[in-house]
């Protein structure tokens, strides 16, 4: 693969389509954590490892909780797949491709560890989740109890020295969620259960106070623009329990 096409493909993964779990999405910021303490660093060949107590610690859960939601992600992130969209550089041609996110993943039940390796095609993303956030922000979201409000809280990130985004459309901003195609359908139920409480948990458990408006074409809602601004250092937080 020629530089060029490298780029063209790393810059479709930033705005990759994927859908995980909230165990899974903790396992992977965990993983990006381990890497980024211990100096392994993230490639293709690391077999990176995320203990029960490391998560049971950081999502304030008991270590049998740890142990047993941990077991079964492991099986969730093997089927998982990222999806991306770019062009072909020789031609110009719309290409799509799916992949996974880990090739190699298993658990030893004595000591609770999971191990898991990413697939060359999807580090490139792991990279830039790890470039992208900062000890500090990954502290933010070890309060979000919604795998929707993490991904928002990543996706708000890319923006974080402009404080407001473009456009997101509908579609694609459903896909980006990680919102499966026949899940909440009708827009009621999408903002009640997906973006409204996602945008809750974001202002009441992180640093930054988000809110959006919606773009319409007549009457229907076409897309979403978020604006967002840092709290102040003294504000507290209230507690949010999910519906």
């Amino acid at each position: 693969m020629d530089m060029s096409e490298l780029i063209v493909k790393d810059n479709a993964l930033i705005q990759a389509s994927y859908t995980l779990d909230l165990t899974e999405q903790r396992l992977i910021l965990l993983a990006i954590i381990q890497a980024r303490e211990t100096g392994e660093g993230i490639s293709s060949d690391s077999l990176l490892h995320v203990h029960a107590h490391t998560y049971a610690e950081h999502f304030d859960v008991n270590k049998s909780t740890a142990y047993t939601v941990m077991k079964d992600a492991c099986k969730g992130l093997f089927d998982r797949y990222v999806t991306y969209h770019d062009k072909n550089p020789k031609t110009g041609k719309d290409r799509s491709f799916h992949c996974r996110w880990v090739d190699k993943i298993g658990y030893e039940k004595d000591t609770g560890i999971v191990y898991m390796r990413f697939t060359h095609d999807v580090v490139p993303l792991i990279t830039r989740l790890e470039a992208q956030f900062t000890s500090y922000e990954l502290e933010q979201v070890k309060n979000l109890n919604s795998g929707y409000a993490i991904r928002l809280y990543e996706l708000l990130m890319q923006w974080k020295s402009v404080g407001k985004t473009s456009m997101y459309k509908l579609h694609q901003f459903r896909q980006q969620l990680g919102v499966e195609e026949n899940k909440y359908s009708r827009m009621s139920d999408f903002k009640k259960y997906v973006l409204d409480f996602a945008v809750q948990q974001i202002n009441d458990h992180t640093d930054i106070n988000v809110k959006y408006d919606q773009k319409k074409d007549g009457r229907r809602i076409t897309g979403f623009v978020f604006k967002f601004e840092a709290k102040a250092k003294n504000k507290s937080k209230r507690t949010v329990e999910p519906n």
